[in-house]
């Protein structure tokens, strides 16, 4: 067994978010079959863009008044959940979405892939042309 704290994990601050990748290809604990990590959403990270990747699920950790918008592509996020914690959300393979945040807020996350390759949307269409 292997274990770790999550305040022993670097930070990768990113535009619109601070990752710690814990498991997987990058992660501190490596492994070849998936990828967990945590994700910090706030106006110290700056604004979040819609992204889209391999399907995911994401526990809400902790929040305050935290949204995550989602849709097909990324010109109709028409859809809207007000988030809280111990929420469980999957999003399918490309589904568009975003976390967003009221002023003074956050949104605290773990995600899991069920794979270390191909999470990027251009691995993943890549994958798909072959």
């Amino acid at each position: 067994m292997e274990y770790i704290k999550r305040n022993q994990i670097k930070q990768n601050n990113l535009p619109g978010r601070i990752i710690q990748k814990a498991v997987g290809k990058d992660g501190f604990i490596k492994s070849n079959r998936m990828t967990m990590g945590f994700a910090y959403y706030s106006e110290r990270c700056g604004i979040m863009e819609p992204h889209h990747h391999a399907e995911e699920t994401v526990y809400i950790v902790d929040c305050k008044g935290g949204s995550v918008r989602y849709g097909k592509d990324i010109n109709s996020l028409n859809n809207k959940t007000e988030l809280e914690p111990g929420m469980i959300l999957h999003f399918k393979e490309l589904e568009w979405h975003v976390f967003e945040f009221n002023p003074k807020g956050f949104v605290d996350i773990i995600f899991f892939y069920g794979q270390i390759h191909n999470i990027r949307p251009e691995e993943i269409l890549k994958m798909t042309e072959n």
